[in-house]
């Protein structure tokens, strides 16, 4: 009986060492080789940086927020949508390394070598949320400048919040990424469906004031309920459209959903025929 349980926890600890360190060499790549491409690193944070200054600036005290007619700049609104750009650019960036890793043919390596399809995937898709996270709470400096001073609670809130927003938007990244074979391909892909998404999510213009079919397709669009959390954490006294347990809820579905994609993805891909 106690040879059986040894030898079942020693299958145990070899199946883990069999998932978990592909999947920690994959995330280490990621991280590594973003940091050391300076420009994207700048360029990912400085965009949504202009685009928050400019657009607030420019709507500036004569937005409006709220059922009573409560006057907001729009700097202070613009805020959590702006942290969610941060986000959706790093996952678009890191994510094209699954096509630069299938022109330069590390990706054929991963894949002949014998490891789990659910490891590269969990490798990856870990490595562009840890990136998109990252640079997210790097933005949260500027929380003072809007009048957001974030507690201990309240930051573990919206760390959580910001992982799994990376995290859906990742691994929704890498399912659109995989099938491409150029990155001309993906950036169109980006403008048409990703780009969008976030335009629809409450980041520019709340779902109140929204006509009947764009309010429509706002309730649809999970990235509306990230949105909504982080407005609820970063302002807690203002009165938003879903409540804060229905957006983590829908944010983990979310999650959930998306790298189950990207799972299916991968094994769709390697398990083509050749012709």
């Amino acid at each position: 009986m106690a040879g059986g349980t040894v030898a079942l926890t020693r299958v145990a600890a070899k199946n883990g060492d069999e998932l978990l360190l592909p999947a920690f060499t994959l995330w280490w790549r990621e991280v590594v080789r973003f940091y050391r491409q300076k420009t994207r690193v700048v360029g990912v944070i400085a965009s949504p940086v202009v685009f928050w200054l400019v657009i607030g600036s420019g709507f500036g005290s004569s937005f409006r927020s709220g059922g009573l007619g409560t006057s907001q700049h729009y700097l202070d609104y613009f805020y959590p949508g702006a942290l969610i750009m941060i986000v959706l650019f790093t996952s678009i960036f890191t994510m094209m390394s699954v096509i630069e890793d299938r022109k330069e043919g590390f990706l054929l390596s991963v894949l002949v070598a014998p490891v789990s399809r659910f490891a590269i995937v969990l490798g990856k898709v870990l490595g562009g949320t840890t990136l998109a996270t990252l640079q997210g709470l790097i933005f949260l400096v500027f929380a003072p400048l809007v009048g957001v001073h974030i507690g201990a609670g309240s930051l573990l809130l919206v760390t959580i919040t910001v992982f799994l927003i990376s995290f859906a938007l990742t691994a929704l990244g890498f399912a659109i990424a995989w099938p491409m074979d150029s990155t001309q391909a993906f950036h169109a892909i980006i403008n048409l469906f990703l780009i969008p998404l976030w335009l629809l999510s409450g980041a520019l213009f709340p779902l109140s004031g929204a006509s009947w079919w764009l309010r429509a397709l706002m309730r649809i669009n999970p990235l509306t309920y990230g949105v909504e959390a982080l407005r609820d954490l970063l302002y807690p006294a203002g009165q938003g459209e879903f409540s804060l347990l229905a957006s983590m809820s829908t944010l983990i579905l979310f999650s959930l959903f998306m790298f189950g994609l990207a799972f299916l993805m991968v094994n769709r891909r390697t398990t083509k025929p050749a012709a």
